[in-house]
């Protein structure tokens, strides 16, 4: 993998980042709210679950 594949997924995680609040920002605002209710443990949980889905896909999908 170059240098420029890794810019190029950056820039994507940039763009799908940014169009939740552009298109809804109202609903985006009332995720986020609830989003900050959650335990410290409840975060973490997600994000190992990211983090796992996210490797996993990038070993079936590199070549």
């Amino acid at each position: 993998m170059d240098s420029d594949t890794l810019w190029m997924a950056l820039a994507l995680v940039l763009v799908i980042e940014g169009l939740f609040p552009f298109i809804s920002p109202v609903q985006w605002r009332r995720t986020f709210s609830k989003l900050l209710e959650l335990s410290d443990g409840q975060i973490r949980m997600f994000a190992v679950v990211s983090i796992s889905v996210g490797l996993l896909m990038i070993c079936l999908l590199a070549p």
